[in-house]
């Protein structure tokens, strides 16, 4: 089973990825899904998503944990059981879970020059430091969009705007860190970002 890589950016905290080359079938080989789980991955109609479902799972099994661990709240924002944090990506062909004693979020996206499409839907402050005559424009855009879908998972708060409500300090990919806040209802938050890219793919996460 190709467990990707893990990374340990703190004593608290770990990051797993899986680079899903399985089919569907042998994916489903050792699991124990829930009935809800079932249910769930047997409506979908496309088979990347079937497969992205299911690599979480293995990846929850990296941890010792089971789907029966895992539980949805009302928003949608995934828990465990034992009270731990946890946050989940999937893209494609690769799947993430960072688990953590303190609130996380992470994503996982392919680098597409369609983002440059929908920039002014989450760039705003960014645009400061950003220039698409920059080689690297759609791997910074990519890394930004990232960063905000984690800080937007670790929120989990209806109605925080990427554009309006969270910034990305200026960084150089090479750095795999960076400074990101949060301002929004009065509340003003940072955090630490850490970010990497692999295969095409850009994966980011907020502590």
């Amino acid at each position: 089973m190709p467990l990707y890589k893990t990374i340990a950016p703190n004593s608290q905290t770990t990051v797993k990825i899986w680079k899903i080359t399985e089919s569907y079938e042998e994916l489903m080989q050792l699991l124990d899904l829930n009935d809800e789980s079932l249910l769930r991955v047997s409506s979908m109609k496309s088979a990347i998503h079937k497969r992205g479902f299911l690599s979480i799972r293995h990846l929850l099994r990296e941890f010792d944990y089971t789907d029966k661990d895992l539980y949805y709240d009302e928003n949608g924002k995934p828990h465990l059981k034992d009270g731990k944090f946890i946050s989940i990506s999937h893209s494609f062909i690769f799947s993430g879970i960072i688990i953590s004693e303190v609130p996380v979020g992470i994503d996982i996206e392919k680098q597409r020059s369609k983002i440059k499409l929908i920039a002014k839907k989450f760039v705003d402050y960014e645009s400061q430091y950003l220039s698409d005559s920059d080689e690297e424009y759609i791997r910074k855009l990519t890394l930004i969009w990232c960063i905000k879908e984690s800080l937007y998972k670790l929120y989990a708060t209806p109605g925080l705007s990427f554009k309006l409500h969270t910034l990305v300090l200026p960084f150089m990919i090479e750095d795999q860190s960076t400074k990101s806040w949060i301002d929004y209802n009065n509340d003003k938050k940072d955090f630490n970002s850490e970010y990497l890219e692999f295969d095409g793919f850009s994966c980011a996460y907020v502590i």
